[in-house]
């Protein structure tokens, strides 16, 4: 679903034209979709196969573009280094547990489960970094966030704890990695164009799926219906390759710190769809989890708690 390959949430937002605005709507809607896609790919393909096949085509997509727009490709060692660790923390690791997950837990639930990578990305990156200390109202917001997710999950995980229960913790899972690739992308990718860092990051990812989806799940029919390689083909063209185009694009005109409301949008998107499309019902306590950790993240974001304060300066005295 996400690229989220930075973890830092800057004190002050740019201020988004209403073209950014439109854009991270489409972007919201872009990765909201996927989890359908996921859902209906997963009825004829294994879930290993289906990112092997996302990361592949997704490379390919990429490498176009980067020869198109004849991009230097960096040689060195290092940075594919770089570039593999940052491939399994942010594709290969997120991708799997995420359709792993999916198939046992409704698409609704696995999108609200998957929007606490902003909160574990806040997190670790105040753990490795100096700079990025967590203050009283991230604190605040972390652990709304982290009591959200445990209200999405509920008790019943814990007391009778199965497969369904693995499956949510796979996406917990998932938005960890997120915020793991969050801070590697910092520590060692800074200064490198994003489209490169994209394509060497997903052929590094394809060179541990590729093998480990035919080792795992042997080769595939290809006998697929028509959705399943529409959804394919979403889930490589658009909520990857075009996906990662499109983050960096909004992350240098509107600054990373909106790209957070990405997180807020998604899961509301995915929810509908999963309902409309294909029938999926979600408990309360998913509900009542997802509205804490939006709550959460808009107290991490800051910008409702300063025009709230702003408001109350403004009002007039008697």
């Amino acid at each position: 679903m996400s690229t989220k390959s930075t973890a830092r949430a800057p004190t002050a937002q740019i201020t988004a034209s209403p073209r950014a605005w439109a854009e991270l709507m489409l972007l919201a809607m872009i990765w909201g979709v996927s989890f359908l896609c996921n859902a209906v790919v997963l009825r004829e393909v294994g879930f290993v196969t289906i990112v092997a096949f996302r990361v592949g085509g997704a490379a390919l997509v990429l490498w176009a573009y980067v020869l198109w727009r004849g991009l230097k490709v960096p040689r060195g060692v290092r940075i594919w280094g770089a570039f593999a660790v940052m491939g399994f923390l942010n594709n290969a690791l997120p991708f799997t547990l995420i359709t792993f997950g999916q198939q046992h837990i409704p698409s609704g639930l696995s999108a609200i489960l998957n929007s606490t990578t902003a909160v574990f990305g806040i997190l670790i990156a105040a753990i490795v970094f100096a700079d990025e200390r967590l203050t009283s109202r991230k604190i605040i917001g972390v652990s709304l966030g982290f009591l959200g997710a445990a209200t999405a999950i509920g008790l019943d995980a814990i007391h009778a704890f199965d497969i369904t229960s693995v499956a949510q913790l796979a996406l917990i899972g998932a938005a960890i990695g997120y915020g793991l690739s969050g801070a590697w992308a910092r520590a060692k990718l800074t200064g490198m164009p994003p489209q490169i860092a994209s394509a060497g990051m997903l052929t590094c990812s394809s060179a541990m799926m590729i093998p480990f989806a035919l080792w795992a799940e042997g080769l595939p029919s290809l006998d697929y219906s028509a959705a399943t390689w529409g959804g394919l083909f979403y889930l490589a063209v658009l909520a990857t390759a075009g996906a990662y185009l499109l983050y960096y694009r909004i992350a240098a005109s509107a600054g990373v710190g909106n790209l957070l409301l990405v997180t807020l949008l998604v899961a509301p998107i995915a929810i509908l769809l999963g309902a409309v499309i294909l029938g999926e019902s979600l408990a309360p306590n998913a509900y009542f989890g997802f509205a804490l950790l939006a709550i959460g993240l808009l107290i991490i974001d800051g910008r409702i708690l300063r025009y709230l304060r702003a408001a109350s300066h403004n009002r007039p005295t008697k």
